[in-house]
């Protein structure tokens, strides 16, 4: 089979799905159409808003479809009337049995970590907050069980000690969009040969679950170690972003900020103790005590304003003193 002759329906949402779709799309491949969630409302405006995957398709004269259930019937005719053989999954929703079973070649989907590693909504996110130095790329044949199906190609990529989500976010963005290519080319030419997943843990390894991320999730607990909150902070930065509340002396909140980036910990100096939460500053730093040392903050955002760098902050906010970051 020609890959023109592939008949392919492409499932995904934001800006990560965007790079693969595009890249089949510029090989000639056949995209009979794109699943992509409903526009909806965002900003102050509440306009509704195309996903990335919607914006490229339109850009690009593809079909698209937003269905509201992926159980709908009437959405599930539309599916068989295209007549694909191929369904590529990349940054969605959980499809129902009745829509991954249906092509012939079946449906694959690249997920964001080096399963069974990381199953979840945010491997990247957990992976950094882990304090990993390595994670990589899976594509893998879907079942009922979410990330669990048989394992068709892998890719590993380190993580940097200074990295971010985003950077490792935008190097697994490429580095995927070659394995789904890769990945369809096989597929294509009948050489694949999955491995259930079961067979790549070592004894007495679990899957890791790396599940949706929340607001509680970010919010920063000075109680824990000054390692464990450095990878916490990057893990989520720059989005959805980790964050703190300062208090006055007498504990109430004077404002949120998000926070950005840290220096690299520093342990107390020798008889030093400070309680998890004391601040420490000065005309341009910031250092927040956690429960071994110290990190100093070196951007970040309050409350109702833009991002920016701590020196730029305290020019504009004064620490009085009593003022810590609430410990949780």
């Amino acid at each position: 089979m020609r890959k023109e002759d592939l008949r392919i329906i492409f499932f995904g949402t934001p800006d990560f799905a965007v790079e693969s779709l595009s890249r089949l799309v510029d090989g000639g491949y056949n995209i009979a159409a794109v699943v992509t969630m409903p526009d909806k409302p965002a900003g102050r405006g509440r306009q509704l808003q195309q996903s990335d995957v919607k914006r490229y398709a339109v850009e690009h004269g593809l079909p698209v479809l937003q269905p509201v259930s992926l159980k709908d019937e009437a959405f599930i005719e539309q599916l068989r009337s295209c007549a694909a053989q191929l369904f590529i999954v990349i940054a969605f929703r959980m499809l129902p049995q009745a829509v991954w079973q249906m092509p012939p070649l079946g449906t694959f989907n690249l997920h964001a970590s080096l399963l069974p590693r990381y199953r979840g909504a945010a491997p990247i996110n957990w992976a950094v907050m882990h304090g990993d130095t390595e994670t990589g790329v899976t594509t893998f044949f879907l079942k009922h069980e979410i990330d669990t199906g048989d394992v068709i190609q892998q890719r590993s990529c380190p993580i940097g000690r200074h990295d971010n989500v985003e950077d490792v976010h935008d190097r697994l963005m490429v580095m995927g969009a070659d394995m789904v290519l890769e990945t369809v080319d096989a597929i294509i030419a009948g050489t694949v040969k999955p491995i259930p997943q079961e067979q790549l843990l070592t004894a007495g390894q679990q899957p890791t679950p790396a599940p949706k991320i929340f607001k509680d999730t970010c919010r920063i607990d000075w109680n824990r170690p000054a390692e464990e909150l450095y990878n916490h902070i990057r893990g989520l930065s720059p989005y959805p972003a980790a964050w703190t509340i300062l208090t006055d002396g007498e504990g109430r909140e004077v404002t949120s900020v998000k926070v950005f980036e840290t220096g690299e910990p520093v342990p107390f100096a020798p008889g030093e103790q400070a309680l998890p939460g004391t601040l420490k500053a000065d005309n341009k730093t910031l250092q927040i005590a956690c429960a071994d040392g110290w990190l100093q903050v070196l951007s970040l955002q309050q409350s109702g304003k833009k991002r920016m760098d701590t020196d730029a902050f305290l020019r504009g906010f004064v620490i009085h003193e009593g003022y810590r970051a609430a410990a949780q």
